[in-house]
């Protein structure tokens, strides 16, 4: 139940987080298809991205972490329009670095408001 609440407050936030310049989405249903794929690209591609550029990320002390995330994002949108899932665009790397800065930041506040309603019980 805890993962299908995420999956769907990340696509809340996707959603809203379409509003800024540069991030395109159609509507919820594409919203919520991101929030997978996403989800399927960091269990999957992520851990291989972070392996290889290990020394990278030691030397510039855990920042290009972010970059990944930002690649991540644009491997997504690559993914939508190649096998056609749906209207979700982002048009350069700036924008999916911002846009993946604000969905970190969200969904941490937003998953650890969720964990406090669940330890509370």
């Amino acid at each position: 139940m805890k993962y299908i609440l995420r999956l769907l407050l990340t696509a809340v936030l996707v959603l809203l987080l379409s509003k800024l310049p540069g991030i395109h989405v159609q509507d919820f249903r594409t919203a919520l298809t991101v929030a997978l794929v996403l989800w399927l690209l960091n269990l999957f591609v992520k851990p291989i991205l972070v392996l290889f550029t290990l020394p990278v990320t030691l030397l510039t002390l855990g920042l290009f972490l972010l970059v990944i995330n930002a690649l991540i994002i644009m491997l997504c949108s690559r993914l939508f329009h190649v096998y056609n899932l749906g209207n979700f665009h982002v048009d350069g790397f700036l924008d999916a670095f911002i846009f993946s800065i604000l969905l970190s930041i969200c969904q941490s506040v937003l998953f650890r408001m969720t964990e406090e309603k669940d330890n509370k019980r």
